[in-house]
């Protein structure tokens, strides 16, 4: 199969979705030094910051707060190396790459096995409007939340509510439903994945409690975790939630389409790019997912057509969240303000 060729600017159609996947194979292969390299400076300041932030809880509650609040940058980048663990992106061998996805789930919080099942289900139905539900933001359509009951809608709009979804729910989801395998309830190895992880979580905590009683706990654990988990899931909402974004019923359906056209490429300040290990690069991350998260930049550099495609600044990623419902005949994301002119 060919490379595809475009004019320089012009945006891949959907026609040709499916064929950037040969051309992206080339850029799957890990490089086992870089990834022990990201592994190292990602983690060995973590656990540095952690340390300082106990240290300074003999000098000042707030520098202990500030550290742990900077600290989140890394655990964030952490998750996202668990991420491309996942995928089978990190290491060359599979096994490596799931242990220490493993090993980096007990800092996130998050059970490494049950994540993986529920994010490969996340790729594999984004964007289809018949199976919604796992690893998603619960998405309307307006038609359904015409049809709902007063009550219903009310709850939807609260679950959609900005506090909701990027300050108490996080926290929620990190602290509590991840204690559990959500979605996979009927699996053993799900179970066991979930169990190990919580039972690993609880000796790391009591261990800190025995050493530094209630405050590392409240002052560094909680800042760190609850910042970081805030900044993931506003990541993940922005890179499938905005106005052009893309959805379709089943039969209409396609992977590499929904994809491309599904999913935003973030543009964002170098640092925060390196914080949050180029996953804003998404459209090209749904595309080819086994590829290194520091390899991404590759595939933009090379593919001026992928590096101008679903372009997004964090301006036009605030006014998205304002965003709540699909209109499947226009289709696009609609506010409820929008839904409301539209049934009048």
């Amino acid at each position: 199969m060919s490379e595809p060729s475009l004019p320089a600017g012009e945006t891949p159609t959907a026609a040709n979705a499916r064929d950037w996947v040969t051309t992206l194979a080339r850029y799957r292969e890990p490089d086992q030094l870089r990834s022990c390299y990201e592994l190292a400076v990602s983690l060995i300041p973590f656990l540095a910051l952690w340390a300082l932030a106990w240290l300074s809880l003999s000098v000042s509650y707030w520098l202990t707060f500030a550290i742990a609040s900077v600290n989140a940058a890394f655990l964030l980048r952490l998750f996202a190396i668990q991420h491309d663990c996942g995928h089978g992106a990190f290491f060359k061998n599979r096994a490596l790459s799931d242990w220490v996805g493993r090993v980096i789930g007990v800092l996130t919080l998050t059970p490494y096995d049950v994540w993986r099942r529920t994010h490969s289900i996340h790729h594999n139905s984004s964007g289809n409007l018949d199976k919604r539900g796992i690893g998603d933001i619960h998405t309307l359509t307006v038609a359904e939340y015409r049809d709902m009951t007063p009550l219903n809608r009310f709850l939807y709009r609260a679950y959609r509510h900005p506090v909701t979804l990027f300050v108490f729910g996080p926290g929620y989801l990190f602290l509590l439903q991840n204690r559990v395998p959500l979605g996979l309830m009927n699996s053993l190895k799900y179970w066991v994945s979930a169990m190990v992880t919580n039972v690993a979580i609880v000796l790391a905590l009591l261990i800190v409690y025995h050493f530094g009683g209630w405050m590392p706990l409240l002052l560094i654990f909680l800042p760190t975790t609850l910042i970081a988990a805030s900044a993931g899931v506003w990541l993940f909402y922005v890179q499938h939630q905005f106005e052009d974004t893309h959805w379709n019923i089943q039969e209409n359906w396609q992977l590499h389409e929904a994809a491309l056209h599904g999913s935003s490429h973030y543009i964002l300040p170098s640092v925060l790019q390196w914080v949050s290990a180029n996953i804003g690069i998404h459209h090209v991350h749904h595309l080819y997912s086994r590829i290194p998260f520091y390899r991404l930049t590759e595939v933009l550099r090379d593919h001026e057509e992928l590096a101008n495609s679903n372009q997004m600044t964090i301006r036009q990623s605030l006014a998205n969240a304002r965003l709540h419902l699909w209109d499947e005949n226009q289709r696009r994301l609609l506010s409820f303000a929008e839904a409301r002119a539209l049934e009048r």
